[in-house]
């Protein structure tokens, strides 16, 4: 017996002072990982907090520290396993639960963090952190509520502020920065979009709605290539991503339909360049800047089929679109100098010259507010009725049908009021004639060069002077006598005369066409045939 009193406690003790060298071990591990944590050197701080684990992995407070340590370090999935970790030891540890709820939170899972907090107010019902940490959880559900709305209903701005206010309580949650990513680049602010996707990238590169966001932003910023590659491997990560997947199908068909857009009018095919165009702006209303090409190549081909409202409606979708597009501006402004909307040129062209300040820009901007000067001016041209390319005869002879349309005498026996507008309608086309007959103003006119300085020279002529000069007679008119042939080089025309001329009264018609045209002018008191004239 003696023998064993005595071997008892010398086989006891080494094992009693085992347990208790390791426990200090582990204390003394546990309070460096202090010092540095409140130094902040949370490396090290782990570092010893690891150690005190391995020293005594049954002790609760060391998980619960190591998994303040790795909330510090924004290891967020590492500190919740640590923290259940720790609650499974000591299931009345509060700030096991605490932290707990926290990375549950800082990683958007709120249903499960309002849990942890719920089971803290349960063991300490005036906890104050408890409270407030339950309110944040319960704000995040309600943040993800109403982005949800959001987003459903194409308000992408507010389903952003919602995710910027719920990463404010929940800052490592992949599944609220990707929403956030995705909107943006809906919105088109494809940096700040790629911005977001990168930095989860860096931590997990296999990360498949990552993958798409990118390839999103490349897709809308019109590098469908590139774009396509982001998807296949966003697929390869995820292969159930439906929104990878609907981005690749309509990423390959934009591009395979614009190409064949790009070929038929290469073909000079414009009619099935202009349905192809069309059917690719159907495929995805969203991509904004692609779209914004289509509208405008469409309307380039409206303006090859001569139909400027049209193009001009095209280009103006490319614009809203893209208000940055100077094609768009410069094809829009094309099309409104061919309709002679010079007001509408000249906005777009300074538009264009103020973003982009070349000769070329400048040159076009000087020429459309030339032609805009010309056109507030007298439009000798219209005045006559002939083309800005009219030869000197198509001039001459338009010049004889307007004087003989607006000549006083033929409008004797109308009102007033219309015998004065015929008259200011003659004076304008002796005037126009005045202008377009003459080389020097000719030119000066065509080139939009102030013309005040002919016309005071202008002030003195006198319509019945040009009007003499093709039809003779000493006063402007024709002069009334027998067989006189009188020779003229008209197109269609017709109208009625009657005029006193001494005692006599005549009325007689006249119709002018291309081949030779008879006709008789009869003295009211007289038979008729009595006078014939000849024009051809």
């Amino acid at each position: 017996m003696a023998a064993v009193d005595v071997d008892m406690p010398m086989e006891i003790e080494p094992q009693i002072i085992r347990n208790e060298d390791i426990e200090r071990e582990a204390e003394g591990f546990k309070e460096k990982g202090n010092t540095f944590y409140i130094k902040k050197d949370y490396s090290e701080a782990f570092n010893y907090y690891t150690k005190a684990i391995d020293s005594c992995p049954k002790n609760a407070s060391y998980y619960g520290n190591r998994a303040a340590t790795l909330m510090m370090l924004c290891r967020f999935r590492e500190a919740l396993e640590d923290s259940q970790q720790a609650v499974r030891l000591d299931d009345c540890f509060m700030k096991g639960h605490l932290r707990e709820g926290k990375c549950h939170l800082s990683l958007g899972n709120a249903m499960a963090a309002s849990r942890c907090f719920q089971k803290v107010l349960q063991l300490e019902p005036s906890n104050s952190q408890a409270q407030q940490e339950h309110k944040n959880a319960a704000a995040v559900l309600e943040f993800e509520r109403m982005a949800e709305f959001g987003f459903d209903k194409r308000d992408f701005r507010k389903v952003v502020y919602c995710m910027d206010r719920a990463l404010g309580l929940a800052s490592a949650c992949h599944r609220f920065k990707i929403l956030k990513a995705e909107c943006l680049a809906l919105l088109g602010r494809y940096p700040e979009a790629q911005s977001v996707a990168s930095d989860i990238l860096r931590m997990d590169s296999t990360n498949g709605d990552a993958l798409y966001v990118r390839g999103l932003c490349l897709y809308y910023e019109d590098c469908i290539d590139k774009a396509v590659q982001f998807f296949v491997q966003a697929l390869r990560m995820a292969p159930d991503h439906e929104k990878a997947r609907l981005a690749c199908r309509n990423a390959k068909a934009l591009k395979a339909k614009k190409e064949e857009g790009n070929q038929a009018f290469k073909d000079n095919n414009f009619e099935a360049a202009y349905k192809l165009y069309s059917e690719a702006l159907m495929i995805d209303p969203n991509n904004i800047k692609t779209n914004a090409k289509l509208y405008c190549n469409r309307g380039t081909v409206g303006a090859k089929l001569k139909k400027p409202d049209q193009a001009i409606e095209d280009c103006t979708s490319a614009i809203k679109l893209d208000s940055t597009y100077i094609k768009a501006y410069l094809r829009r402004a094309q099309c409104y100098m061919d309709i002679e909307q010079y007001e509408e040129a000249v906005r777009d062209y300074e538009k264009v010259y103020q973003t982009e300040k070349t000769k070329e820009h400048k040159h076009l901007l000087k020429t459309a507010q030339l032609e805009l000067k010309k056109s507030k001016r007298k439009d000798y041209y219209k005045v006559l009725g002939v083309g800005k390319n009219a030869t000197e005869d198509e001039i001459k002879k338009a010049y004889r049908k307007r004087a003989l349309m607006h000549h006083p005498d033929r409008h004797s026996a109308a009102t007033s009021e219309v015998q004065k507008e015929e008259e200011k309608k003659f004076k304008e086309v002796g005037e126009a004639f005045t202008v377009l007959s003459d080389p020097k103003k000719k030119t000066r006119y065509d080139c939009g060069h102030d013309l005040e300085d002919d016309s005071n020279n202008m002030g003195d002529f006198d319509a019945n002077n040009i009007f003499r000069t093709f039809f003779g007679g000493p006063t402007g008119r024709f002069s009334f006598e027998s067989n006189q042939s009188v020779w003229l080089d008209m197109t269609t025309l017709t109208f009625n005369l009657s005029k006193r001329y001494g005692e006599k009264l005549f009325q007689f018609v006249i119709d002018f066409n291309v081949s030779n045209t008879f006709f008789f002018l009869n003295p009211l008191d007289q038979a008729p045939g009595n006078l014939f004239f000849q024009f051809g």
